[in-house]
């Protein structure tokens, strides 16, 4: 019988927590490559041990392994990814030891595409409300990004999902921030095709790299 915690936790074995319980230190022990209980947990997509880890145990949701990667660059899932975002508040901006971010790893092996969507738009979100990069003008923090973003995924390369939109979508959404119907429907359906068009490398006057095999 397994009684490793780390195989309990791909497992999402029902005897892990009584074990965790019982000796809570395990909870953020790593293995000689830095893998934790978090990143299994992560990686396998069982999001009650996420919370469980960092609500009770309280792990560290930025915990990095031996590549200074957190359990957010082993993510393969949009759900995982929106409970280490937006319950746990995991850090975006994280860099492992090749100075790549979650979302430009996983755009980089281009296997879990919806994941680096999912993370390039929460970096626009907090590049918009000021928590990124600088506030907007005027001191303005617009509310984060609506309900309803979806994506075409069939048709969007991976390197695309993670191509960074700068001044001119920047000057676009501060600009449809401005105006007193943003948070009405037309103003929430324009931000949403804006965000669609940045994902798209579709907004104007950008450099849109394109990789070259």
């Amino acid at each position: 019988m397994a009684t490793n915690p780390f195989l309990l936790a791909a497992d999402n074995d029902p005897r892990l927590i009584p074990l965790l319980r019982a000796n809570p230190s395990v909870a953020s022990s790593q293995d000689e490559h830095g893998y934790s209980v978090m990143h299994a947990a992560a990686s396998y997509n069982h999001l009650d041990l996420l919370r469980t880890l960092v609500n009770e145990f309280h792990v560290s949701v930025d915990l990095k392994d031996e590549d200074d990667e957190t359990a957010l660059f082993v993510t393969e899932t949009v759900d995982a990814a929106k409970v280490l975002v937006e319950e746990l508040h995991a850090n975006l901006t994280v860099l492992n030891s090749e100075g790549r971010t979650a979302r430009e790893k996983i755009v980089e092996e281009g296997d879990f595409t919806e994941v680096a969507v999912y993370l390039r738009v929460k970096e626009l979100e907090a590049q918009v409300n000021g928590t990124g990069d600088e506030a907007a003008p005027n001191g303005l923090h617009p509310p984060p990004l609506p309900e309803g973003i979806s994506v075409n995924i069939g048709s969007m390369a991976p390197e695309e999902a993670g191509e960074v939109v700068d001044p001119e979508f920047r000057r676009r959404i501060e600009e449809l921030a401005s105006r007193p119907d943003f948070q009405s429907e037309e103003g929430q359906r324009q931000l949403r095709e804006l965000v669609m068009e940045a994902l798209r490398g579709e907004v104007n006057d950008r450099d849109v790299r394109q990789r070259r095999d």
